[in-house]
């Protein structure tokens, strides 16, 4: 994996590169910084700095961005397939049309973000924070919704998710478990 800094990303991006496939930006600041149709999958991305971000188009298949802060961002039909979002900070992200099949989003700050028409089929969101998060539309087959906190979610639908006694729906009441 090419460990990459902040301004050869920066410079190699304004040139036309698009594809930075397994790179390591593990922990780096790139706070507000623009970089739609970016292609970052399999790379190390762990506890990266990047809220009011724009990764609209963005592919990042199986990218590890466990602890990422990513809050404010504009991450419109962003492809986050198998990527690990473990304990990332999402919240008020713009995550409209998000392809998250398969992600990982345990523990995730989803409050308040917009996941309106978002594929999180298979998706891990047990523990995570919804609340207020807007999920119309949002394709939650099979998601993973155990402990996960939907208080005050907008058109929160999680008949085709996997829930607990300790996942709370939109209204604030704990929801019957599953079989």
């Amino acid at each position: 994996m090419q460990k990459l800094s902040k301004e050869s990303l920066i410079t190699q991006y304004n040139q036309g590169r698009r594809n930075f496939q397994r790179v390591d930006l593990n922990q780096m600041d790139l706070f507000d910084l623009k970089l739609p149709e970016i292609d970052f999958s399999y790379s190390d991305l762990r506890e990266i700095y990047l809220p009011y971000g724009d990764l609209t188009n963005a592919i990042l298949i199986e990218a590890q961005l466990e602890k990422a802060q990513l809050s404010n961002s504009k991450l419109l039909q962003i492809n986050l397939q198998g990527a690990n979002l473990r304990g990332a900070n999402l919240s008020r992200s713009n995550l409209r049309y998000a392809d998250l099949r398969g992600a990982n989003l345990t523990g995730a700050n989803l409050n308040g973000a917009d996941l309106r028409w978002a594929n999180l089929t298979d998706a891990n969101l047990a523990q995570a924070n919804l609340q207020r998060a807007n999920l119309k539309e949002t394709i939650l087959t099979r998601a993973q919704l155990q402990g996960a906190n939907c208080f005050r979610a907008q058109a929160a639908d999680l008949q085709e998710a996997y829930v607990d006694g300790n996942t709370i729906n939109s209204e604030g009441y704990r929801m019957n478990s599953q079989e």
